[in-house]
């Protein structure tokens, strides 16, 4: 009976420290988590086509053309390579916390939660009063990372509609739209497909004016701004 008591407590104090040990893991994942959610929104808050444009010349490229910070309109103000540097910075910054995210934590939630506060970042930064980009290249830089395989096709659709018809803003649209389909053709998880939904909508919806123009025929079609 002794032996017994003695291999029941130590059985429940063996349950009771592997209990203890999950919900510690699980305490320090959402720790990380929510650490890695801020650090990517700083990450994608960090405006690059700002920046760029601060190295290469004295414009504000909020104030030149389109006024956007992204890499289509650096191209078109400042020239080839402002706008190559401007479009890397901007897929990197939304590699980055969902490749440390993956690495760290490994957990498909954790990773669509981070790829999507580090998108809004780039849209709302926090750095300029929350007046951001349209997103198309940090999203690329996000799906580079959760579904490489995948980023071919979309590319291809988007190289496609502006060879096509010229409008970076119709390919852009083009091939935010065909990712959460490409997602769910070749059954991603749930969590990247909605991902990828979200992502859409908040493109097609920071992309407002340009569909407007678009529908009306003023849109700019693809070229450097003179002088």
């Amino acid at each position: 009976m002794i032996w017994k008591s003695s291999c029941g407590e130590h059985h429940t104090c063996a349950i009771q420290k592997t209990i203890a040990a999950f919900v510690l893991r699980r305490v320090e994942m959402n720790t990380e988590g929510i650490v890695l959610m801020v650090a990517g929104y700083l990450i994608g808050s960090l405006p690059t086509g700002v920046i760029v444009s601060t190295l290469f010349s004295t414009k504000d490229i909020r104030q030149e053309g389109s006024g956007n910070i992204g890499a289509t309109n650096v191209y078109r103000v400042l020239g080839v390579t402002p706008g190559l540097l401007t479009l890397g910075g901007d897929v990197v910054k939304g590699s980055l916390p969902v490749i440390l995210t993956s690495y760290l934590l490994g957990n498909e939630r954790w990773v669509a939660a981070v790829a999507l506060v580090t998108f809004l970042g780039h849209l709302y930064p926090v750095f300029l009063k929350f007046r951001g980009g349209k997103g198309v290249a940090t999203a690329l830089g996000i799906f580079v990372v959760i579904a490489p395989p995948l980023v071919p096709l979309a590319v291809l659709v988007f190289i496609l509609v502006v060879v096509k018809w010229k409008y970076v803003s119709g390919g852009s649209l083009a091939a935010s739209a065909s990712m959460p389909l490409f997602l769910c053709l070749t059954h991603y998880p749930l969590v990247y497909v909605n991902v990828g939904f979200a992502v859409a909508v908040l493109i097609f919806f920071r992309h407002r004016d340009n569909i407007k123009r678009l529908r009306e025929g003023r849109e700019h079609k693809i070229a450097r701004v003179k002088g």
